[in-house]
């Protein structure tokens, strides 16, 4: 399974920014999907998940209400919209694929991770 988390950038505080997970190598429609973020000399951070179907979402407190996260099955793509972006959602952000069609906040429960897409917001 490959992984491809791209759309970083960097943006004003305000600003918006729309992140994009591409998968290959396995049935993309069968698993949750989730967006984790990471910052220097912090640990992993849950974002915003998604299941498999795109039926339920979840998303940390702190993004609620700003962002939000999608799925696009027939092209194996997961996506993030960022609005009303802060200088504490500068981060890499992860794309990750859950082991199941569920999908959890526990970075356990995912099995296959991308490489991040750094975002910096600027105040």
């Amino acid at each position: 399974v490959q992984l491809q988390a791209f759309g970083g950038g960097l943006v004003q505080a305000g600003g918006s920014l729309r992140l994009s997970c591409a998968a290959s190598g396995r049935t993309f429609s069968s698993y949750g999907m989730g967006w984790f973020r990471q910052a220097p000399g912090k640990e992993r951070e849950f974002v915003a998940a998604i299941t498999w179907n795109g039926g339920i979402t979840y998303y940390a407190d702190s993004v609620k209400g700003r962002f939000t996260i999608s799925r696009d099955n027939a092209k194996n793509s997961m996506y993030l919209q960022m609005n009303s972006l802060k200088s504490e959602d500068t981060a890499a952000y992860h794309c990750a694929q859950s082991r199941s069609i569920g999908t959890t906040r526990v970075p356990h429960d995912y099995g296959y991770w991308g490489q991040g897409t750094q975002v910096t917001v600027s105040s």
